[in-house]
């Protein structure tokens, strides 16, 4: 036959999962029987009879029913269902009276008048001293927000957890005291420790934001800086394509003047190859033609590599461009250089007359590159359309000269 407390387990299982909604993410079934075990963990480490015990444990399933009706004065409404469950079950008045009393002991602001209360009150409350804590204490938070009770930030929701654990709860029973306590302190330095890193991490981040602001404010030639480190640093990379590009026209053509020079011009001496000829001159000169163009867009322009005091007293040479001191003893470049580094308008017009001569550089590349393909194309276009004719003119010699042999 089943017992009370078994029917009891059964009724709040099914009144919880048909009625109490889905926002509750604390106060649900799962958290019913957290405090059930806590109260049968009490129990066992206490002087209490087993009357006692199934009191407690009935008032333990029903002492959160009312959140099925209602979220303020919830235990009323527990008080209400648990008296409508007990009507059809053989139970006397006096336990009743006892399990209504523990539930209403759950109280947030009510302080326990009996064993019976203290205990049921610190098993609701067994969560603090537990290693799931953190986790509960989300749900409880998240449970709020969703509720339309309060929308505490995690800041905020530290501090009311403070105030909770210092000011707002004490265990009640001899075996939490003991046993719970030394946990519930544990979990509370916790949430000391995680304040102190927030707050550390905060006042870093603030720190970084204002000398962020500071450097910003003070220091308006760092975008100026980056301005030129990232146009140098195009500039070379265009030079390299350019470099990259004209390298490899020079390889192509140079393969094919080296197979032309191989196998084809010494055939040509044949009065039977005479045709090719004109095709043949026409491909190698093209290519020595792209060649030289190629040569000539690579070919480095370098300047004296010298320069006076004068030129550096008024300003008129470049420090930055090593035409114009590779020649110079480095005891003379490291003076000129002391002269005027610290004047940053003549560093910035020096920087400024570096990336435009690097920009003349690279237009002269470049034009040079795209002459070098248009020889390059026109002589391979010229080329295929000069061996056709060469072969076609062959074929119309032979069919010409057919009937001629014949007769």
């Amino acid at each position: 036959m089943e017992s009370i407390l078994e029917k009891a387990e059964g009724y709040i299982f099914n009144l919880f999962k048909n009625d109490l909604p889905k926002t509750f993410l604390y106060h649900n079934f799962l958290h019913t029987q957290r405090v059930v075990e806590s109260v049968k963990e009490i129990c066992e480490a206490s002087d209490v009879n087993d009357e006692e015990k199934e009191i407690l444990i009935l008032s333990a399933w029903f002492h959160d029913a009312g959140y099925i009706k209602s979220t303020e004065n919830h235990e009323e409404e527990s008080v209400l269902i648990i008296e409508g469950f007990f009507r059809d079950q053989p139970i006397d008045k006096a336990k009743k009276q006892k399990a209504v009393a523990c539930i209403r002991a759950t109280k947030f602001d009510q302080e326990p008048t009996t064993k019976l209360e203290e205990i049921l009150k610190d098993a609701d409350s067994s969560h603090l001293a537990k290693d799931y804590y953190n986790e509960v204490s989300e749900l409880l938070r998240q449970e709020y927000s969703l509720q339309g009770i309060a929308d505490y930030s995690s800041v905020a929701w530290r501090k009311e957890n403070l105030k909770l654990f210092t000011e707002e709860h004490k265990y009640y029973t001899r075996y939490a005291i003991e046993n719970w306590e030394p946990i519930k302190n544990k979990n509370l330095l916790k949430i000391v420790k995680k304040g102190k890193k927030r707050k550390k991490k905060r006042k870093k981040e603030d720190l970084k934001a204002k000398l962020k602001a500071k450097y910003k404010n003070e220091s308006p030639e760092r975008g100026i800086q980056t301005l030129y480190r990232v146009t140098l640093r195009n500039h070379i990379k265009l030079s390299d394509i350019a470099d990259t590009k004209a390298n490899i026209l020079l390889s192509v053509n140079a393969i094919i003047i080296s197979l032309a020079l191989a196998n084809l011009i010494p055939k040509l001496d044949a009065p039977s190859n005479r045709h090719l000829m004109i095709p043949s001159l026409i491909l190698v000169l093209f290519s020595v033609a792209a060649i030289i163009l190629s040569i000539m867009s690579t070919q480095p322009k370098v300047t004296g590599g010298e320069f006076t005091k004068e030129q550096v007293k008024n300003r008129k040479v470049n420090l930055l461009f090593f035409g114009n001191f590779f020649k110079m003893p480095y005891d003379r470049y490291q003076e000129a250089i002391d002269e005027v580094i610290n004047e940053k308008e003549y560093v910035y017009k020096m920087l400024t007359k570096d990336l435009y001569l690097l920009g003349v550089v690279l237009q002269r590349k470049y034009k040079l590159l795209k002459i070098t393909y248009i020889v390059f194309t026109i002589g391979i276009i010229l080329s295929v359309i000069a061996f056709i004719f060469a072969f076609a003119n062959v074929e119309l010699a032979e069919k010409v000269a057919e009937p001629i042999i014949s007769k």
